[in-house]
């Protein structure tokens, strides 16, 4: 039993206002070490003897002075529970099924909670329809424990009480003499937020709902509408795609709210030789062009008239357009390809363009596209900007008396924040619903704190027919109340929230306590949601011509998107998200403009990397209309000539923690809601420093990313796509798998479990879910952009992204085989330097490395203190507390996924992140232990799961089946690219998995022996 006593060495220690003593306890060491003294002394330094084992023993001297001194941390006394939950088991994991569903991210979730505690997001496996976790939802529980959330209601900018609040509201409520009630929120597909509204408008009368998307999709709404009479958006299942073409959508990454990613991964794993085929054209490089088969740099105005060429080309019509050779060829090919595909094939267009998102419709339709899901839309998009617009001119008026703003940022987030901010003030009685005093909140007489969805009741209509449930998972932190809680009081109604839910889920005949526990509920009958829209459309004729005419403008072609972290900017305040590496550029923390290296050239616009292997940036200036934005410029392979790209979300300041504060503001060039826009550059010199966590450009020759042609893997032949590498034996080629050649004394591993991980590269998209998961699950700390900026990042697990500078990896390969002596034209100096090089259109390839968990591991064979060593299931171990920080197992991994704590990041305002507070600190995961500085640490392939999953079936007395080990990353990876279990289970999905001919380990030559393979990469080109 551990003590409770309190120790000390002084009686000076019990003077609680002794400042010395409270000085002292916060220094390591009293002075600094002198180690000047003996190391600038080179005559000391000549004549000292000290041998590797007295070294050894010095730092371990200094460990213990480290660990004595740790020793003097306060006492925090744990509460026991008088009246123990009985649904709570301490040590022991509960989950609840709720939804995510904050105006841009919709998912239905499990959370896993301890001891009351959520501390992580896990994917619903059991819904059929948007059960995956991106990176964004996964990240959201740490959103729940931030410490700039609102304690309570404002009333007049001061904190205040509900009652003084409802008082307040109503009494101005009642004065409205005929004026309108504007309710200005996020999309809510919510049939009971539809049904309060009702109330409230019963009430109240003259109300009104408007619904704004930071991001919208006003043109592919207004074009669906038009069409099938619902505003909504057309869903895409890819399972059984044979061909995809998309014009500049990022289906892949967030694109109409994304969630496609799962069934595109699973059309692009060749299963019996066959694999969907992927076109795409695009400006900016995204997710979806580097995971393409084919991607073609155009411009926007180019990408009409593609569309127009394509829709003459399958539905008929004329449409008279100029393409360059090269592009006209392929859209010819890709015509023929769609239309072989017929059903299987699906066409997906990204331009903000109602007449464009008409033909794209049209020539789904024609190609009977099954892939196209139009009976059953997706709702999680209903803005109406034509509305908003009608909005601010009618509180410029005078005509609205009140308005109630929920879970939206105008101020911050509308092109025009301005005219909105004037508009704002002629409005008598302001309320914002809002969980941190955000720019609108701060403009508005009240303040209806409302809690996070982890906190909360709900439901969201997400897709047609498709009701997900949310419920709280834990008691409001703070002195919250949910919108739809205020609207029912406000509206009269004596009736919880939670009750009326209920109500409205046994409206639709759901069984409520098996929704609660699935997370969802099916119903035929829907509501629709309300809208003042009547949208008309143009002929498919006049949208063709339109489209075919389309002049490109003098300027620069601006496309603004959002990056798979901070999305449209509502988790900007979220650390994890702030420091996840972007996909493609992988750099962090910042936003910036893109732009092609011809461009950059003809501005005077440089990327270089400094003396560290840091990378900074010139500065440029980008106009719009009268509004200036200086951004810094980072040079991206794969930018069509003539185009720039900004991510939106960024340059939030309101409600933000200074650290996060990051980027600039892009919305001012969302005008219209249209993320194309026509805009001026220019060179601003200067210089940025960026914090990239992968500087280089291709694999340099090495054999770390394999791929090849679906015809090549069609041959079955595995010598040629998969080879087995070879070293010399007595100059003699043998095959690294021999064991004449392996120097190491295996023990028998057939015994017990032995765990193996599989990566198969087809499925990878890059999307980043599995490393906000292995986040969230390890506790791994967040160190800032100076420290990423020296390399210092602390992730477990990192995606790397390779650029191939030709056409195909395998022209690398030819020319690194090449390569002659180490001079001249075609020596290796000069040769690799010309690798680094990026073509203009790369191909790009997308590979997770974590520890591979090597059964010969180097790390193991030089730790002088046996802090890392091999465990008999295949995993290699870190013990924390032996290790000295000598960071020679770093030195000697071949795979570089060893981190080294330079500092202490828990609990140290020079990181003030979410570990520096009480409140942010409740989301660690206490099944894992927070590592102090001068440590190494790594994956360690959740170990704390895996024997969770051993201990529950022998507490069951039962077997474990296949698919119950997991670790963070494969539970995060929706996409099935990531597969994790036991090797010795001859009947698992793993052990079938390393059979096949597409597995291979990273750089096997060195004779590792990695626990974690990867599937080969197939192209179908």
């Amino acid at each position: 039993m551990a003590t409770t006593k309190k120790y000390w060495k002084s009686t000076a220690q019990l003077d609680d206002s002794n400042r010395i003593v409270k000085d002292l306890e916060q220094n390591e060491f009293v002075s600094s070490i002198p180690t000047d003294e003996f190391l600038g002394n080179d005559q000391a330094m000549e004549e000292s003897n000290t041998t590797r084992r007295d070294f050894l023993k010095y730092v371990g001297f200094s460990t213990a002075a480290a660990s004595l001194a740790a020793c003097e941390g306060p006492v925090i006394y744990s509460v026991p529970y008088v009246n123990q939950p009985e649904q709570i088991i301490p040590g022991m994991a509960n989950y609840y099924a709720t939804t995510i569903a904050n105006g841009y991210d919709y998912a239905s979730v499990l959370v896993k909670t301890r001891e009351g505690r959520p501390i992580k997001i896990e994917s619903n496996r059991d819904a059929a329809f948007r059960g995956d976790a991106n990176a964004r939802a996964h990240a959201s529980v740490l959103s729940l424990y931030d410490n700039n959330r609102l304690k309570a209601p404002l009333v007049k900018g001061k904190e205040s009480t509900w009652e003084e609040l409802d008082k307040q509201v109503a009494s101005q409520l009642a004065s409205l003499n005929g004026k309108e009630l504007v309710i200005l929120a996020q999309t809510y597909t919510s049939p009971s937020f539809n049904r309060i509204a009702e109330q409230l408008k019963a009430r109240y009368t003259n109300v009104r709902v408007v619904t704004y998307d930071t991001v919208s999709e006003d043109a592919s709404l207004n074009a669906f509408e038009s069409k099938y009479g619902v505003r909504g958006l057309a869903d895409y299942d890819f399972t059984d795609a044979e061909t995809i073409v998309s014009v500049g959508a990022d289906f892949v990454g967030d694109w109409q709210g994304g969630g496609f990613d799962k069934g595109y991964s699973s059309s692009r794993v060749p299963k019996n030789g066959k694999m969907s085929h992927h076109v795409q054209y695009e400006s900016n490089m995204t997710l979806s062009g580097a995971n393409a088969d084919k991607r073609y740099p155009i411009t926007p105005t180019e990408q009409k008239h593609i569309l127009a060429a394509l829709y003459s080309k399958i539905v008929g019509g004329s449409a008279s357009v100029k393409l360059s050779d090269k592009v006209a060829k392929s859209v010819e090919q890709t015509a023929i390809s769609l239309k072989r595909a017929g059903s299987k094939g699906v066409l997906l267009c990204g331009i903000p363009d109602q007449g464009a998102q008409q033909l794209t419709l049209a020539i789904n339709e024609a190609l009977s596209s099954t892939i196209v899901d139009t009976k059953a839309p997706i709702l999680t998009r209903q803005g109406d900007r034509a509305g908003f617009d009608k909005l601010v001119g009618d509180m410029n008026n005078g005509s609205v008396g009140a308005i109630f703003i929920a879970g939206v940022d105008p101020i911050y987030s509308y092109s025009n924040s301005d005219a909105f901010a004037k508009a704002l003030q002629k409005v008598a009685l302001k309320v914002s619903f809002a969980s941190s005093l955000n720019a609108t909140a701060e403009k508005c007489d009240y303040v209806a704190t409302t809690p996070h969805f982890l906190e909360s009741w709900g439901d969201t209509e997400i897709k047609k027919g498709h009701v997900f449930l949310t419920q709280p998972t834990i008691r409001p932190i703070f002195k919250t109340r949910q919108l739809q809680e205020t609207l029912l009081k406000w509206s009269g109604s004596s009736q919880t929230y939670k009750d009326f839910l209920k109500e409205t889920a046994a409206a639709s005949g759901a069984s409520w306590n098996k929704s609660l526990q699935d997370g969802f509920y099916h119903t035929s009958s829907v509501e629709e949601n309300s809208t003042d829209m009547n949208v008309e459309g143009q002929s498919n004729t006049a949208a063709l011509n339109a489209m075919a005419n389309a002049k490109k403008p003098s300027g620069f072609e601006l496309t603004l998107y959002t990056k798979t972290g901070l999305g449209d900017g509502t988790m900007a305040n979220n650390p994890w998200l702030q420091e996840l590496p972007d996909p493609i550029t992988r750099t962090t923390w910042d936003n910036y403009v893109t732009i092609s290296q011809a461009d950059a050239e003809s501005l005077g616009v440089v990327n270089e990397n400094v003396a560290n292997g840091a990378l900074d940036g010139s500065y440029v200036v980008v106009t719009m209309d009268g509004v200036e934005r200086k951004l810094p410029a980072l040079i991206q392979p794969g930018q069509a000539v003539g185009t720039i790209g900004i991510a939106l979300g960024y340059g939030q300041t309101a409600a933000i923690q200074e650290e996060m504060q990051t980027g600039v503001n892009a919305y001012p060039f969302y005008k219209n809601g249209s993320s194309i826009q026509s805009v001026s550059i220019k060179d601003a010199g200067g210089n940025h420093e960026f914090a990239c966590t992968q500087l280089q450009n291709t694999m340099m020759g090495r054999d770390i990313i394999r791929e090849t042609d679906l015809a090549t893997y069609r041959t079955g032949d595995k010598d040629k796509f998969n080879p087995v590498p070879e070293v010399s034996l007595n100059h003699i080629e043998t095959p690294v798998t021999s064991p004449d050649v392996d120097l190491w004394d295996s023990f028998d591993r057939s015994v017990g479990h032995h765990f193996n991980m599989s990566i198969d590269l087809n499925a990878c998209t890059g999307c980043g879910a599995c490393v906000i998961a292995c986040h969230a699950e390890n506790n791994v700390p967040v160190v800032g952009k100076m420290e990423v900026r020296k390399s210092r990042d602390m992730h477990w697990l990192r995606i790397d992204r390779y650029y191939s500078s030709e056409d195909s990896f395998e022209a690398d390969e030819a020319k690194k085989d090449g390569f002659d002596g180490l001079f001249g034209d075609n020596g290796s100096l000069g040769g690799f330097g010309e690798l680094e090089n990026p073509a203009d259109n790369p191909q790009v390839a997308f590979q997770p490395i974590m520890c591979q968990h090597c059964n010969h591991a180097p790390c193991e064979t030089v730790c002088p203190v046996a802090a890392s060593s091999h465990g008999r299931q295949g995993q290699n171990h870190m013990a924390y507390n032996r290790c000295v920080g000598t960071r020679y197992c770093a030195n000697n991994c071949p795979y570089k996924v060893r981190r080294f704590n330079w500092f202490l990041y828990n609990g140290n305002d020079e990181f003030d992140y979410h570990m520096n507070n009480d409140l942010g600190r409740m989301v660690i995961n206490p099944d894992v232990t927070v590592r102090s500085r001068g440590v190494m640490e790594k994956c360690s392939m959740c170990i704390q799961m895996t024997q969770m999953t051993i201990l529950e079936a022998k507490k069951d007395g039962r077997m474990i089946k296949d698919g119950e080990f997991a670790t963070a990353c494969s539970n995060a990876c929706s996409n099935g690219a990531i597969k994790f279990g036991d090797i010795n289970d001859k009947d698992s999905e793993i052990f079938k998995v390393k059979q096949q001919d597409r597995m291979y380990h990273l750089l096997e030559e060195v004779g590792t022996e990695p626990n974690v393979m990867y599937q080969v990469k197939v192209r179908n080109v």
